[in-house]
């Protein structure tokens, strides 16, 4: 189990009027090498109020089963334990093999700013891409080590023979008309339809770069002309590091702590690909016939296990919705039965027989015995201070597990934008290692964004909740 260090204090005002502590901590990455990572601030601020005086505390990392660490969901295999009579050899075969593409090469300068050839640029970044990513433990490969020609087939060939877990071709832009003015970074990949990992690559690569440049962001787009990333048979992006007809970009590029920037930025990416972190995106207050769908169509579209946390009166509406949640590997918590603060806390005794109830009717719907909950409004809140310590003693005694969160939507409020709800998203989660994100599947505005949102997070592999996963839950400050 990963550590989590609490070190001192600070205090955040959400919309409501709550105040939380938060403690600042800071997890040790589980399986990257040589990458320490920056420390973060633990939050949980949501639009569900909570007491002045709470505190978000992780209670532990990912699980000792290392759910929150392990390969990409994309095709790459389990970087897991082999058995010990094998090991050595299963161990090799685990390393990921990178394929780092300078482009260009030989009379092929590729494009030309004032005296700087594109095709130099080219490779003194894989070469030192290559030295940081042998440092982290993986091993690389180069289409080519010098100034020579090879042809966009040769270099594919090459990659595809050589068996590669990912391909990087590494290129530098130039703009015609108004060069002098068209700057930024931006990144290739080709949308096969299949999730092959090349879109998470590609988008992680250029996240990281626009994170440790501040260059323009140009973001990741899809193209399907070119050549060396279509033809590729692994996840494959191709990435334009800036315009060497822009006088300004065209110095950076040219200088050593510049491309020493863009190539600790791809090898980050590398390593996260491998290492994520983790996210367990959460919706409570469903199922919903408007929304619920749409949010299971598009997470079933990207290959994602989520955590739902019913309400029963929504699954006696909506049966069917509660039974392709389940069909489709997601977990399934209880939120209640009927939303009703003032009812369920209104005692222990209250709130454990409307969870009963809802309990039942989730059970008779889907089949699931669930032992994870999630309190309406979270574990501490603005309604159940004088019972919450009894309904969670209740609760622990029948072995069930309450989950809160540490990052939110902030969608459980009256007006909200898509764009609000993904920087809500995005500020909250503070780069942790391990992110529970609280969001609900009855809000349009949730499912309008959804899609972009998960987009915003490619350094994170995102996994349903189970009883393995330590769980995140507030406390009282003090306590």
């Amino acid at each position: 189990m990963a550590a989590v260090f609490l070190i001192g204090v600070m205090v955040f005002a959400i919309s409501c009027g709550a105040t939380i502590v938060m403690a600042r901590e800071w997890e040790p990455a589980a399986g990257r090498v040589g990458v320490r990572e920056e420390e973060a601030l633990t939050v949980a601020a949501s639009s569900e109020a909570l007491p002045r005086g709470a505190v978000s505390q992780i209670q532990g990392a990912a699980s000792e089963s290392g759910q929150a660490q392990g390969a990409a969901s994309e095709g790459v295999q389990a970087q897991g334990a082999a058995s010990e009579s094998g090991q050595a050899q299963d161990e090799a075969q685990q390393t990921p093999l990178i394929i780092l593409d300078p482009g260009h090469g030989g009379i092929d300068g590729g494009c030309v700013g004032e005296d700087i050839l594109e095709k130099d640029i080219n490779l003194e970044i894989a070469k030192n891409v290559r030295k940081k990513l042998r440092k982290l433990g993986y091993d690389v490969l180069m289409t080519r080590e010098g100034d020579e020609e090879v042809s966009l087939e040769e270099r594919v060939l090459f990659a595809n023979k050589k068996q590669g877990n990912l391909y990087i071709s590494i290129h530098q832009n130039f703009s015609e008309e108004d060069g002098a003015k068209v700057r930024g970074i931006e990144t290739y990949y080709c949308d096969t339809g299949k999730d092959d990992g090349s879109r998470r690559l590609a988008k992680l690569i250029q996240k990281q770069m626009i994170s440790y440049t501040q260059a323009n962001d140009r973001t990741a787009l899809a193209r399907e002309d070119l050549y060396v990333i279509r033809e590729a048979d692994m996840p494959a992006c191709l990435v334009e590091t800036g315009f060497l007809s822009n006088r300004k970009e065209r110095e950076l590029l040219a200088s050593r702590d510049y491309q020493d920037k863009l190539a600790e930025a791809i090898a980050d990416s590398v390593d996260y690909y491998f290492h994520p972190k983790t996210m367990y995106l959460t919706f409570d207050d469903g199922p919903s016939a408007e929304n619920t769908e749409a949010v299971l169509d598009i997470l079933k579209e990207r290959n994602i296990r989520a955590t739902f946390f019913l309400v029963g009166e929504n699954v006696e509406r909506h049966p069917e919705i509660a039974k392709r949640i389940a069909a489709e590997g997601h977990t399934i918590g209880i939120h209640c039965n009927r939303h009703e603060y003032e009812t369920i806390y209104g005692s222990a005794e209250a709130y454990v027989a409307d969870f009963e109830e809802a309990r039942q009717i989730i059970y008779e719907a889907t089949g699931v015995e669930t032992k994870l909950f999630r309190f309406p409004g979270g574990s501490i809140n603005a309604y159940d201070d004088e019972v919450y310590e009894e309904i969670i003693e209740a609760m622990t005694e029948k072995g069930y597990i309450y989950y809160d969160w540490n990052a939110s939507l902030e969608d459980a409020v009256t007006k909200s934008t898509p764009e609000s709800l993904i920087a809500n998203g995005v500020e909250s989660t503070l780069g942790r290692n391990k992110v529970v994100m609280l969001a609900h599947d009855v809000v349009r505005n949730t499912t309008l964004c959804l899609g972009d949102l998960i987009d915003q997070f490619p350094e994170y592999e995102m996994l349903p909740l189970s009883e393995e996963v330590e769980p995140v839950q507030f406390r009282r400050a003090g306590s």
